[in-house]
């Protein structure tokens, strides 16, 4: 009796242990109101911030205006540049932060569509290139700022930037000596 209890009470964590290894790393996200995307998303898209949409070029020696901005003092910007960072943030934000509304809106229609059971494979289709387009916008907005931001720094402040926000990998150097335009 004592070696059938004993054997019960090891088995029992090991059914446990099988109950967590089916478990979704979603579990925890249906009471979210916007399940494709959470709070901090939301808010993100809403305030036109990057939310790594721009990687391929702050990581690759194009700087963006938002950081640029925070880095001024340090990179010893002269005015003009000043300017030129400000006037590149201000009009992404204004293309970025309706954009970003426009795609909770239509992330919002998409859960709507499913949670009512309405949605069809039409339906379905329209909402996702809706949103592809929507993502893409979003994306280019941000990217082309990085873009034309890298074209007013010098080679020494795109050097500065890279090191004052952590990036130590070799290679982009090379590129920015190359391609950049004094």
């Amino acid at each position: 009796m004592r070696l059938l209890i004993a054997l019960l009470a090891a088995m029992g964590p090991l059914t446990a242990g099988a109950e967590t290894a089916h478990r979704s790393p979603y579990a925890g996200m249906e009471p979210r109101p916007l399940k494709s995307l959470s709070d901090r998303e939301i808010a993100d898209l809403r305030a036109g911030r990057g939310m790594g949409l721009a990687l391929a070029a702050e990581l690759n020696g194009y700087p963006g205006p938002a950081h640029v901005l925070e880095l001024a003092d340090a990179l010893d910007l002269t005015s003009d540049q000043l300017a030129h960072a400000r006037a590149l943030h201000e009009a992404m934000l204004a293309e970025a932060r309706p954009l970003g509304e426009e795609l909770v809106r239509h992330e919002a229609r998409l859960e709507a569509l499913f949670a009512s059971g309405t949605i069809d494979s039409a339906t379905l289709a329209e909402q996702v290139e809706a949103i592809g387009r929507i993502r893409a916008a979003l994306r280019l907005a941000h990217l082309v700022r990085h873009l034309s931001m890298r074209d007013h720094l010098t080679a020494e402040q795109i050097t500065a930037y890279r090191r004052l926000r952590g990036y130590t990998s070799a290679g982009a150097g090379d590129h920015e000596r190359q391609h950049h335009r004094p």
